[in-house]
């Protein structure tokens, strides 16, 4: 089988060579060092999700409404305390608080506020919003409600990392940001998807593993994908990349159809997979309430660059006189996706590079990349948003001080976003500028851009966790292959 060495050949080659034998994992003490360290990590996430459950709940209570909204002073405390969350804060506005089934009756009107059930997600995270309401009067029964349905998403996360990268998952498990944002919105979900892409494309599923056929693990990598598209948009652009590892055959090209020399038809078939997946998902809702389910990307659509999107475009090229100047904004709305495509142009030809000189295309190194260039440079960037860049921490071998780096500007948006809020709604703050609040703010928007820039060009000559030999304990009864890129 393409891609499959056996061990008498590797140990015959390394004699020959003088290089060391490859490293082994026992099937006695290995089993129960690989099952006891992920019993770890997936425990280390749990006290992680708890404490970010705990943080949120500060906000809630302890009285309530007629509208189930907690008292006194919810947007003060959400803000000056730091546990502010949208999950909570929406319960009132999309009809959520009266069990609307999402999309079906929605609407946007000419001011770009929804109703009727429509909230400003994808379709999944609009039906996971509406379950985790089902049960819930108040906000807090909200965001119990919510953190009970996604925190399997953070534990099944951090067992994939574990098993794809090992002990360096401690990144994703004891990370800051799980803490932050965990329960902010409505990310653990997508962010798995993402995470289970990469896993079943790299270590396969049942006892054949990563040594079934290279389209049977691409395929389901493009659906994982595609269901991330309904959840959040992002995992999307991790679809390109996928289709050029696929085109040049996978691990060092050795799982190419007989006598080719790219897959091109593989490539084409993974792409119509994820997008019919995406169209599988959303067409229900499109049938049953067209309006209601392009209310909400109409609703992204005409979101402005403004104080609460955290972007560099709103900080570094916003009219001190009226930051919803039209002319701006027009600005915003042409350049922002135009860098953004110009980003992922560059990573996919970058990696090209790379395959040509390594003879494997870096997919997730690229698709890292991909979503460094969409962070930077799309006009919105919420805070939350780090969740979806912690896997690329894990899975590649970038130096540990890019992710020590980019916590601490993240820490510092954090906190600081919430606490520049209060300072203004409070007059403590005359300018957006006043305050130690608002240069934490400006640390964490121009700190993080500046470290998407480095990370952007470090992802794409990193190698993955991956090239790694792969424990036997985390491929029972598989063969081992060759390389994993």
């Amino acid at each position: 089988m393409p891609g499959q060495v056996s061990e008498e050949a590797e140990r015959s080659v390394a004699q020959e060579s003088g290089e060391p034998e490859p490293r082994r994992w026992s099937a006695g003490k290995g089993l129960v060092f690989g099952q006891l360290a992920l019993v770890i990590l997936v425990a280390l996430t749990g006290v992680a999700l708890v404490l970010g459950f705990a943080n949120k709940d500060r906000c809630t209570g302890p009285h309530f409404d007629q509208w189930g909204r907690s008292e006194p002073d919810y947007t003060q405390r959400a803000r000056n305390e730091v546990c502010y969350s949208d999950i909570q804060y929406l319960w009132i506005g999309r009809d959520i608080d009266r069990h609307v089934f999402p999309y079906i009756h929605g609407s946007i009107n000419a001011k770009g506020d929804l109703a009727g059930g429509t909230v400003e997600y994808p379709v999944l995270t609009g039906v996971l919003i509406w379950l985790g309401a089902l049960f819930a009067h108040t906000d807090a029964g909200f965001l119990l409600g919510s953190a009970i349905l996604m925190a399997p998403f953070g534990l099944l996360t951090a067992w994939l990392l574990g098993k794809l990268a090992r002990w360096r998952a401690l990144l994703w498990a004891i990370g800051p940001p799980l803490v932050l944002y965990a329960f902010h919105n409505w990310d653990l979900p997508v962010v798995l998807c993402a995470v289970a892409a990469v896993y079943v494309m790299h270590r396969g599923w049942g006892k054949v593993g990563a040594n079934r056929p290279l389209m049977e693990r691409a395929t389901l990598a493009s659906v994982l994908l595609g269901l991330g598209f309904t959840f959040k948009l992002y995992p999307a652009i991790f679809v390109l990349p996928l289709m050029l590892y696929v085109l040049t055959g996978g691990r060092a090209g050795t799982e190419l159809p007989p006598g080719k020399r790219y897959d091109v038809k593989g490539m084409f078939r993974i792409a119509g997979v994820a997008l019919g997946t995406a169209v599988l998902v959303n067409l229900p809702f499109a049938l049953a309430g067209f309006e209601g389910w392009k209310a909400s990307f109409t609703f992204q659509g005409l979101r402005q660059a403004d104080i609460t999107t955290n972007s560099f475009w709103f900080w570094g090229f916003r009219p001190d006189s009226d930051p919803k100047n039209a002319e701006f904004q027009d600005m915003v709305s042409l350049w922002s996706p135009i860098t953004v495509l110009a980003s992922f142009a560059l990573a996919l030809y970058l990696g090209w590079r790379r395959y040509k000189r390594d003879g494997t295309y870096p997919w997730i190194a690229v698709s890292a990349a991909m979503l460094c260039g969409f962070l930077l440079f799309h006009k919105v960037h919420s805070p939350q948003y780090t969740l979806w860049l912690v896997p690329m921490l894990v899975l590649l071998r970038v130096h540990i001080g890019w992710s020590i780096a980019y916590y601490i500007a993240d820490i510092a948006m954090g906190i600081g976003i919430f606490r520049w809020y209060h300072a203004i709604d409070v007059g403590k703050a005359t300018t957006i500028y006043d305050g130690f609040t608002a240069q934490a703010v400006m640390i964490g928007v121009w700190g993080r851009a500046a470290l998407l820039v480095g990370l952007f060009f470090a992802f794409l000559n990193a190698k993955s966790t991956l090239d790694d030999p792969v424990p036997d304990t985390f491929l029972p009864g598989a063969p081992k292959p060759a390389t994993l890129s």
